[in-house]
């Protein structure tokens, strides 16, 4: 990619946060020295959202990505598309659509790297699926935009503090036992491994697999997960010459002395995963997604539509978002 390229950030839903967040972020741009991004449409209801929020921002038109250097540095730069009315709290099939158009143009930008990364902004899966869109989240969408299976990238959750990769995200408790595999667990640990040493800068990264049962098992009295298809991924993985460890009980994984020991954690499901990350890091914790040719992030969080337009949403995931693509971008070149 170009070193010039500036960074893709999404609109994410128009009744939710997103529209703020971009404002918020731009503003902050010196001083958390964020690298220039696009908003990929939405002019009418970036500018809507800055008078309702008595913000003085303003925004510029750009056709050309390379215009945006230098535009970033006194106004915003939004890329013509789709646009919708600024409607905080108050989502609508109009604003869904805006939502899907930017996605999928940042998306594309990434993917062909005339963007440095695509950044997506939060949106409701239930308006999306309303409009047609046919994933269940905006991460199977960006895997098959990139030619991939769902299962061939991974989530991981990213915070100053903690790192973590849910094996099984959506599924329900019940069902998480009979998701898991070892399979499963090896090509999870592949793809984290290879992410850590490409995009964060770790020569020999350290992998901690979580157990899944309490007391990992406690030698088959409470589960043989832990024996029957854990403990076998590990051997595997410690063969090819990736450095893991596990598995470990959950319940000390994410005590300060163990983070210590890891780059990043396997977890079981999604709780164990992202409820230490929210608690540690919840204002600057976010969603990357590993395995893609392009780079992907996103603020770990939801559209917030309770709080939109009132000023109370906190900008800090979002530029977290920002500063990581920009390094995981500066990286690649």
């Amino acid at each position: 990619m170009p070193s010039s390229a500036p960074l893709a950030l999404t609109l994410g839903d128009p009744a939710g946060i997103g529209p703020e967040l971009a404002l918020s972020a731009w503003l902050r741009r010196k001083s958390e020295r964020i690298s220039p991004f696009v908003v990929c449409g939405g002019r009418r209801v970036l500018g809507e959202a800055a008078a309702h929020l008595g913000l003085d921002i303003e925004t510029a038109s750009v056709t050309d990505l390379a215009d945006v250097p230098a535009r970033f540095e006194n106004a915003l730069p939004v890329l013509d598309g789709a646009d919708a009315r600024y409607s905080p709290g108050d989502p609508d099939d109009e604003g869904a659509k805006a939502a899907r158009a930017s996605l999928e143009q940042g998306t594309v930008l990434a993917r062909d790297g005339r963007a440095a990364a695509v950044v997506t902004g939060p949106v409701s899966k239930a308006r999306l699926a309303s409009t047609g869109f046919a994933f269940p989240g905006q991460t199977e969408f960006l895997a098959d935009a990139a030619g991939l299976a769902p299962d061939a990238v991974a989530m991981m959750i990213a915070g100053p503090s903690l790192r973590t990769v849910p094996l099984t995200i959506h599924v329900a408790l019940a069902d998480v036992p009979e998701t898991l595999s070892t399979e499963l667990i090896v090509s999870r640990a592949r793809i984290v491994a290879a992410a850590l040493q490409r995009d964060f800068g770790l020569s020999e990264p350290r992998l901690a697999i979580a157990a899944l049962n309490p007391h990992a098992g406690e030698n088959g009295a409470f589960g043989d997960e832990e024996a029957r298809i854990i403990a076998p991924a590990i051997a595997q993985l410690e063969a090819e010459g990736l450095l893991v460890s596990g598995p470990h009980p959950a319940d000390a994984l994410f005590a300060p002395r163990a983070r210590a020991t890891y780059d990043a954690a396997l977890c079981m499901y999604h709780d164990q995963a992202l409820v230490p990350v929210k608690a540690l890091d919840f204002d600057q914790g976010v969603n990357v997604t590993l395995g893609l040719p392009f780079i992907r992030t996103a603020p770990d969080h939801g559209t917030a539509f309770a709080i939109a337009g009132k000023g109370l949403a906190d900008p800090g995931a979002t530029i977290a978002a920002l500063k990581l693509a920009g390094e995981m971008a500066a990286r690649r070149r």
